[in-house]
């Protein structure tokens, strides 16, 4: 199994282009259900899950040609409405193919998926929703089983703010008979990506980005073409790997539209961030100062500090100079890369959904292990500073969302290597 080998101490300088949003990609490629004509897509990461939903999706009948960042999927010839356990065992989001298969196909068996263990994320609201809809609905043998004559828009109110429940439902309710209106509704600016294709296909959807979601649905959906939004987690990664090290960093192909808490958490650790703007591009430019301030935050569903960035957060106030106190808000089990910044000599102490962290003034480098993909890249973050070597193991997850990192990190001056 590979490991990635840091040599800490090097500050990072330079230039970088951003991938396309993972979590973005993950439930469009899935809208290509929802046709018979080709969806082409772009600016798609080369990543371990989504060539495993190009597998989910080509086992089911889809014609897929992937050609770099471009993949153009055909599901004229969908024939197998199953999403099989050994297919979807690593990957939550497989989920997003039971919406679509339901509206398509009046049928659908998927597996209940796996991923990152950081929580329990049910998807109770996904199959509540569904049935709301006059879908017929069970869980047998561990898999999800829905069939139906056609959809119907109903009104669905979710329990709890869910981006992989509002977008299953949001892809189904295209095609259903009638309106749908989703309240509570998830406001990621990946939904509105997802929003953005969909209507690109034909499909009748306002409110996407607010928490009331609003369908007409329409008899069929059309072909399109669609550019994947830039991955903001990636960007936030990146921006935090360079203020950690004191570095000075520019990031293309992103934007800063997405990012405003981290940017604002950021800048009160003491970077000095702006951004270009033209007609073709838009960037990020980061300059940190000698040490960082430490900054404290709570996680909580968007507009509000992402949880999928609280690791790299408590990465850098390892080194801060200061008291942070992080409250995480959307996952149970979510600290597990506390235990492992402690092996660098990071003070942390854990009580329940709060972390306490006092910067120290070095890390030691040291034996690591990856948990889940975002405490990869705190890791990483905190072997970037360490005084000698960090071994991280289990790295398996980084390959899971983020594109050619060990390159765009040396790229930008760090010393990093794969060894198996």
């Amino acid at each position: 199994m590979d490991k990635l080998l840091i040599e800490g101490g090097h500050r990072l300088q330079g230039e970088a282009r951003m991938s396309g949003a993972k979590n973005a990609a993950l439930p469009i490629l899935c809208a290509a259900l929802l046709s018979r004509e080709p969806l082409t897509l772009t600016n798609v990461p080369q990543l371990n899950d989504i060539g495993t939903m190009l597998k989910l999706l080509s086992q089911m009948g889809v014609a897929v040609q992937q050609d770099g960042s471009t993949v153009t999927l055909d599901a004229s010839g969908l024939n197998n409405p199953v999403a099989p356990y050994e297919m979807v065992k690593t990957m939550r989001a497989s989920i997003l193919v039971l919406g679509p298969l339901v509206a398509r196909c009046g049928e659908a068996r998927v597996s209940l998926p796996g991923g990152c263990a950081i929580g329990a994320r049910p998807v109770d609201q996904h199959i509540k929703g569904l049935a709301s809809m006059g879908a017929d609905v069970s869980v047998e043998h561990g898999y999800v089983v829905a069939r139906t004559t056609r959809l119907r828009g109903a009104r669905l109110f979710t329990d709890m703010v869910t981006v992989t429940g509002t977008e299953n439902l949001m892809m189904a309710a295209t095609l259903a008979e009638g309106e749908t209106v989703i309240e509570n509704a998830a406001r990621e600016p990946e939904i509105v990506d997802l929003a953005n294709c969909l209507v690109s296909m034909g499909a009748r959807i306002s409110g996407a980005g607010s928490d009331v979601i609003r369908i007409q649905g329409v008899d069929r959906l059309h072909g399109a073409t669609h550019r994947i939004m830039p991955d903001r987690i990636e960007t936030g990664t990146y921006l935090c790997a360079a203020a950690a090290t004191g570095g000075e960093i520019r990031l293309t192909g992103t934007s800063a539209a997405y990012l405003d808490a981290v940017v604002d958490k950021l800048m009160d650790a003491g970077c000095d961030i702006r951004t270009e703007k033209s007609p073709s591009f838009e960037a990020i430019v980061l300059r940190a100062p000698e040490r960082l301030k430490a900054v404290s935050i709570r996680t909580s569903p968007y507009p509000a500090f992402p949880t999928d960035m609280q690791a790299q957060f408590m990465a850098i106030n390892t080194v801060a100079d200061g008291t942070a106190v992080i409250r995480e808000t959307i996952f149970e089990n979510r600290f597990m890369h506390a235990v492992e910044l402690a092996r660098l000599g990071a003070d942390i102490r854990i009580d329940g959904n709060t972390a306490v962290v006092q910067g120290v003034a070095q890390l030691d480098g040291a034996t690591v292990m990856a948990t889940d993909l975002r405490a990869s890249a705190g890791l990483i973050i905190a072997g970037l500073v360490a005084n000698g070597e960090t071994l991280i193991e289990r790295i398996y997850h980084l390959d899971r969302g983020y594109e050619h990192i060990e390159q765009k990190l040396t790229a930008l001056g760090a010393t990093v290597r794969r060894v198996s």
